[in-house]
């Protein structure tokens, strides 16, 4: 999410022990598999833990308590990364910031596997997601400080960088998902941190190996300004405990609240961009460019991140899970999309280099990912009010296929041009923007999963499908305007 002013030069050949790449990206690899695991582990047995009854083992709390938390906290996840970059700008570096978050996220893995009850959800949930939210926005900032700005292994250390997340995302909910419906869920929490725990220890082990360059703070705070950060801190944790003791937040309202942060920050984050005098008006104009693709992107991600709510939930009583006779745990969904990502990543990578600048521009990616989501969620409808268990795996798999490729059009996509349409003097804010729609979209995610009854499901995913076409097939309309006001950009 930031990236340092100053680019290392390139590691000596001597140090190319990992897949021709740096040493150190090994390191940074493992806490990200490993963080990405525990998280993914973690997340894919939260709903079901919060939603199942206490005799099941679960807390027993109402579906839309549950699916409600779990959207809030996804969206928590991503708003934090603004913290977590602000942090390594201003005072600490973005190494120094990643190891600490990954020892925030071990202390939230154990409170989830060790506390029982909500206190254990409560200080599990907070913790993981300030961390891994900082870790984040680290752990790509790291990465690049390992290679010189013209070293040509840089796409491909990237490449193998990705490739850990998704390892990580595959095998989490396969392990944690085993464990929890075998002998239990803090079992399934207990691995999960035993993952973290294993990721913070070699991660430690090879702090040494990074680059002076990850611990840059790029634009150091004012020691003058010290006692102001913390008296906002302090009074920010003051009002959020007020709000809670008094009521105003609640469990059965927390994903509309995260909403309505995640929205203040956005207009602040525009406002502030788009009226600065650092930016010219072409740069200006790019911003405003965003705007569609920013709507857009909510929209993709509010029906994405259902993977972790209704999905949850939906697998558990309408999905067949049989194979062979054997059933498989509900969590083992989630190691779908991550295969999708692994195989189909590099296909349209090729694709976009193939095809050079006769490739669709980026408004255009973004009306078919968005639409194609639509189009994902429609496709429930066929086997929607059915009995109990009668979804078959196969059914689903292609739906998650259909996830894949509308995130493939999407998501990475979307990253990139966030990239090129930053204003020069405010890089970093402008891709907190980008994280904002994924964490606008999560918590929405959470907050329509209210309306989902498993006994009348088709005005449900006939309505979020609609919805979802509907904005795809405007920004398709819209694509030539929008090109215009990206000034060159594509």
């Amino acid at each position: 999410m930031m990236h340092s002013s100053h680019e290392s030069p390139a590691p000596p050949a001597a140090t190319k022990t990992f897949f021709g790449q740096p040493r150190a990206l090994a390191n940074i690899f493992g806490v990200e598999m490993w963080e990405r695991f525990s998280f993914y582990g973690m997340q894919g047995i939260l709903a079901i833990y919060l939603h199942f009854s206490v005799v099941d083992g679960g807390l027993g709390m109402d579906q839309q308590v549950a699916l409600g938390i779990v959207g809030a906290y996804g969206g928590a996840v991503y708003l934090s990364t603004i913290v977590g970059a602000w942090i390594a700008d201003r005072l600490f570096g973005a190494e120094r910031v990643l190891f600490g978050s990954a020892a925030v996220i071990v202390a939230g893995h154990l409170a989830l596997a060790l506390i029982p009850g909500p206190a254990g959800v409560a200080i599990g949930l907070i913790l993981v997601a300030l961390g891994s939210g900082d870790l984040k926005a680290t752990a790509t900032a790291v990465v690049g400080t390992l290679y010189a700005a013209d070293d040509t292994r840089r796409d491909a250390g990237f490449s193998l960088f990705y490739l850990g997340i998704n390892l990580g995302s595959f095998f989490g909910p396969i392990l944690t998902g085993l464990l929890q419906s075998r002998v239990g869920f803090h079992w399934g929490f207990g691995v999960a941190a035993l993952g973290m725990i294993a990721g913070l220890i070699q991660y430690s082990i090879g702090r040494k190996n990074l680059p002076d360059e990850a611990r840059t703070v790029s634009n150091p705070l004012p020691k003058s300004k010290y006692p102001l950060i913390a008296g906002l801190v302090l009074a920010a944790i003051a009002a959020t405990i007020a709000l809670i003791m008094t009521d105003v937040i609640r469990a059965d309202n927390l994903s509309g609240v995260v909403i309505i942060v995640v929205i203040a920050a956005t207009l602040a984050y525009f406002t502030f961009i788009t009226t600065s005098r650092k930016i010219t008006t072409v740069e200006r104009s790019r911003v405003f460019a965003f705007v569609p693709l920013f709507i857009a992107s909510v929209a993709f991600w509010s029906l994405y991140q259902q993977q972790f709510t209704v999905l949850v939930l939906y697998s558990d009583v309408r999905l067949n899970r049989s194979l062979f006779g054997w059933e498989m745990p509900v969590s083992w969904v989630n190691s779908i999309n991550p295969v999708f990502i692994v195989i189909l990543a590099g296909v349209f990578a090729a694709l976009w280099t193939k095809l050079g600048t006769r490739q669709p521009s980026t408004p255009v990616k973004f009306a078919l990912g968005t639409a194609l989501m639509g189009v994902a969620i429609l496709l429930f409808l066929p086997v929607a009010n059915g009995a109990d268990h009668t979804t078959p795996l196969l059914l689903l798999v292609l739906i998650l296929l259909v996830f894949t490729i509308a995130e493939l059009l999407l998501s990475p996509v979307g990253l990139s041009v966030t990239t090129k349409l930053a204003p020069a003097a405010l890089h970093t804010q402008m891709i907190a923007l980008f994280y904002l729609s994924i964490s606008l979209g999560t918590a929405v995610a959470g907050w329509v999963a209210q309306f989902y009854d498993p006994t009348n499901e088709v005005p449900y995913f006939a309505l979020l499908g609609a919805i979802a076409i509907g904005i795809g097939v405007l920004v398709l309309i819209s694509a030539k305007p929008i090109l215009k006001l990206m000034k060159g950009v594509r």
